[in-house]
């Protein structure tokens, strides 16, 4: 199996998912100003992503007054997706879920099987992706990704929020673009 990693500065894979408030999230459709944040989660099984995303919620009002628009979004289905924003409370974080697999794996992820009930006592899902981070910007090209073969070690939001302030005032371009001869 070869996964193949997005490239930055070229565009990503399409991405339409309902939304746990109603209606669809469509990447591309009404653009943040600078970026669209875009955190993919394990499912409400994982409570590491509860704290993560507890974070995110927190850091929400920062990433807004920089232009950012957030989704977290996962392959569960509507009513776990409901708990997962229920849990961390999202006002400022829009939560999609219905995530396929197939457009999971288009994004590079990680596709992990069921190992039961977790620490928590929540099934996982049969299949099921794990975590991935990206920044895209407007014109839908992509400007940072990290993805994780874990729920463990992911990026910090306070860190993107640095890294978006440096963005944003040194102009940075997306860096990794290089694909030529090595």
């Amino acid at each position: 199996m070869n996964l193949q990693a997005l490239m930055p500065r070229q565009p990503v894979p399409a991405l339409d998912v309902p939304l746990v408030t109603g209606g669809r999230f469509v990447l591309g459709a009404a653009p943040a100003e600078r970026f669209d944040l875009l955190v993919f989660y394990r499912g409400l099984h994982c409570p590491i992503c509860a704290k993560y995303l507890l974070e995110l919620e927190r850091l929400a009002p920062e990433f807004a007054t920089r232009g950012v628009q957030i989704i977290a979004l996962s392959s569960d289905d509507e009513d776990r997706g409901k708990q997962m924003a229920e849990k961390v409370k999202a006002s400022g974080v829009k939560f999609g879920y219905g995530l396929g697999l197939k457009s999971a794996r288009e994004w590079g992820l990680y596709i992990s099987t069921s190992r039961g009930k977790t620490s928590i006592g929540i099934d996982e899902p049969a299949l099921f992706s794990e975590p991935g981070v990206f920044i895209v910007r407007p014109d839908g090209t992509l400007y940072y990704g990290a993805v994780q073969t874990m729920p463990f070690a992911r990026p910090q939001f306070q860190d993107l929020l640095g890294a978006i302030d440096f963005a944003i005032a040194k102009d940075y371009p997306a860096r990794g673009e290089y694909t030529g001869a090595v």
